[in-house]
């Protein structure tokens, strides 16, 4: 049996420029963060030929071709598994619709367990770009890159979407006391619902031309970002986070509604100085930054909202179990 974790991630601000309509003609530029919330796949061999597939459903199959999963069904062909596995998912929090790509997780970390199961260890950089061509361009998701990366990589990072379609990662380089002391400030609300991203993610892309001054702004936010946090200038990441929402609405409809405009004039209200959705929008978690002094205000406004305490997870997707019989390959 191979078992991986592979954690979900936060992201401050450049999203959507890291989708390939916008990189591919201007550079992107997104800063995220891993979080220990996290995606487990496990993979064990079987003694027959056919293929389980266990998530919200249970498929039993003969063949890769049948598999309705369409992440697992495009990663076992990518790593060359063709029988004789039982593939189980389980994620920490709703697998759909949180914003914190949890999509993206799991693609990842379905390839590193089938990549062990078969006997061969890859890098992060290699899982990042097989997730990119499972999700994107194998099964036509209207998503962008940084998700696959950060969800490999772990950490707390930049990432430049360059127009050759290759990344570059810099990390953010805190001590474990510094990121303590950021992320003690970051708070996740959930907004009690969830939707489905693609309607938001296929409009926003298809606007990509028309958002394109917005794009680039989002883009700069995204490097003041990486500039404060490299300078320890904490307390700057509110306002990142507070005019990259405010940009961020107008990429598409339904981005926000009444009960997220609700959740973030009460953070506002209490103190904090920035909020946005987490991923595409329309739901999920909210991200707040606040100020150490208005803790205990923001925590009484915020009563109401389930709160999902986080740190910054150093690690990106990793094997947790490995006890792999060769016969079964």
């Amino acid at each position: 049996m191979i078992i991986t974790q592979t954690p979900l991630r936060i992201s401050f601000s450049g999203g959507g420029t890291d989708f390939p309509e916008y990189y591919r003609r201007n550079q992107g530029f997104v800063v995220s963060a891993a979080i220990d919330k996290y995606v487990f796949v496990f993979i064990t061999g079987r003694y027959d030929k056919k293929i389980y597939v266990n998530y919200s459903k249970k498929e039993i199959v003969d063949s890769v071709d049948e598999i309705s999963h369409e992440l697992v069904r495009e990663a076992m062909r990518i790593t060359g598994i063709t029988e004789g596995v039982e593939v189980s998912m389980i994620s920490d929090i709703p697998s759909e619709g949180s914003g914190l790509g949890s999509s993206s997780s799991i693609t990842v970390g379905l390839l590193n367990a089938f990549y062990i199961f078969m006997g061969e260890q890859v890098g992060p950089e290699r899982l990042a770009e097989e997730a990119c061509e499972v999700e994107i361009v194998r099964c036509k998701k209207p998503i962008g890159k940084q998700d696959q990366y950060i969800a490999s990589f772990g950490g707390m990072n930049s990432f430049v979407f360059n127009r050759d379609d290759t990344v570059d990662v810099n990390c953010v380089k805190l001590s474990s006391s510094e990121m303590r002391n950021f992320t003690n400030n970051i708070y996740l609300y959930f907004t009690g619902q969830t939707r489905q991203a693609s309607s938001i993610l296929g409009e926003q892309n298809g606007r990509v031309e028309q958002n394109s001054q917005v794009l680039e702004k989002i883009k700069q936010l995204g490097c003041k970002a990486y500039e404060d946090l490299t300078r320890r200038n904490y307390d700057s990441i509110g306002r990142v986070l507070d005019l990259n929402w405010k940009l961020k609405k107008e990429l598409a409809e339904n981005i926000t509604n009444n009960q997220i405009e609700k959740m973030h004039k009460i953070a506002m209200s209490a103190g904090a100085t920035g909020a946005k959705i987490c991923g595409a929008g329309g739901g999920g978690f909210m991200m707040v930054y606040c100020p150490s002094l208005a803790h205990e205000n923001l925590k009484v406004a915020m009563k109401d909202y389930k709160e999902m305490p986080i740190e910054i997870e150093p690690d990106g997707s990793k094997v947790i179990f490995n006890y792999r019989r060769s016969s079964w390959i």
